[in-house]
């Protein structure tokens, strides 16, 4: 399978995405994640108003076949979660990028995107091409 990276997302080398939008970052994790984890079973979001920091873990996602953090990209505030993924997290591998998102933040400083990956960057990374 072809898996996608969108060339207007920036990359985490721990495969979360960040999608801009004004001062809103949408975070999700990548197809490259999701293709790796397999059946993903349970999700862990923080709630609406919490702050979320850029480095440390915003949550878990549990496959059948393992447990991993996810770590934020960005500072902020979560104005928004996917209740629909967090209900139904299977969901997450139909459309990673699109319905699949998990986080919509109020980004303090944008400049902190400076550090990630480009698609091309990270495809190359975990392609090894």
């Amino acid at each position: 399978m072809e898996l996608e990276y969108p060339s207007d997302l920036k990359y985490l080398d721990s495969h979360e995405y960040v999608r801009m939008d004004g001062d809103i970052a949408t975070i999700g994790i990548s197809a490259f994640a999701v293709d790796q984890l397999g059946d993903i079973v349970f999700l862990e979001l923080p709630e609406v108003g919490d702050r979320v920091t850029k480095g440390e873990t915003f949550g878990s996602v549990e496959s059948v076949k393992a447990v991993e953090d996810m770590y934020c990209a960005v500072t902020g505030t979560v104005v928004e979660r996917n209740e629909t993924v967090l209900e139904t997290p299977e969901q997450l591998a139909d459309d990673p990028y699109g319905e699949g998102w998990l986080l919509k933040v109020r980004v303090e400083d944008a400049s902190e995107l400076d550090e990630a990956l480009t698609a091309e960057e990270y495809r190359t990374q975990v392609e090894g091409a």
